[in-house]
């Protein structure tokens, strides 16, 4: 009887419950906590305030390089984990673009930019969920963290005083973002090109066509 027991454990995947707050999961909780220190920058957006801002928004950025080495390295890799990484990265950048816009750093003519960058996390985030329905997994491919990191830089750029270090910060910020922008729209639609031929092919879509 215990025997037949256990083995309908370990069958419905219950031998080895997933822990929700590893070292990775807590990581990306907290990367959460910069949202509203972000959403304090319009009423605060002075010199000292744009720095601190900055820096947050930098170390929550390459904390997510750090949880998911943890959860590589460790083997802790959740479910609940895959889900809420992407989401806390989205949030943090979509949060951050919109304040940028509040406050003037990103020019009303660079608001297409913003547009075009949210619009496409989310409409891959619904194509990522009805993969992930069907039984198919996104992989991450080079383009996408390029243009991860174009974003992140232009983000941290531009959330820092102009100048900073005799640097044209906001030029700097905008130009990348620009770049972001473009990387964006490119991979987006090799992404979507991608998975709808693998889907006529009756196959899942393989890593190539994927993106962050």
């Amino acid at each position: 009887m215990r025997s037949s027991t256990a083995r309908a454990a370990v069958a419905g995947g219950l031998a080895h419950p997933e822990r929700f707050w590893n070292l990775p999961n807590t990581i990306t909780v907290l990367r959460t906590g910069v949202i509203p220190v972000l959403l304090v920058l319009p009423f605060y957006h002075g010199p000292t305030a744009s720095r601190v801002v900055a820096w947050a928004f930098i170390v929550a950025a390459t904390s997510d390089l750090v949880d998911g080495w943890l959860a590589r390295r460790g083997q802790m890799v959740t479910r609940i984990g895959k889900l809420l990484d992407p989401l806390a990265d989205k949030l943090l950048v979509s949060t951050a673009l919109i304040v940028l816009v509040a406050i003037g750093r990103i020019p009303v003519w660079g608001i297409w930019m913003v547009v075009v960058i949210i619009g496409r996390e989310l409409a891959v985030t619904g194509l990522r969920g009805l993969a992930s329905a069907e039984g198919q997994v996104m992989a991450a491919s080079r383009i996408g963290k390029i243009k991860a990191f174009c974003q992140n830089v232009a983000i941290g750029a531009l959330l820092f005083p102009d100048p900073t270090l005799g640097l044209p910060a906001h030029r700097i910020g905008l130009t990348l973002l620009a770049l972001a922008t473009a990387l964006t729209l490119g991979s987006g639609i090799l992404y979507f090109r991608s998975y709808f031929a693998q889907q006529g092919r009756g196959a899942p879509p393989g890593p190539e066509g994927a993106d962050a």
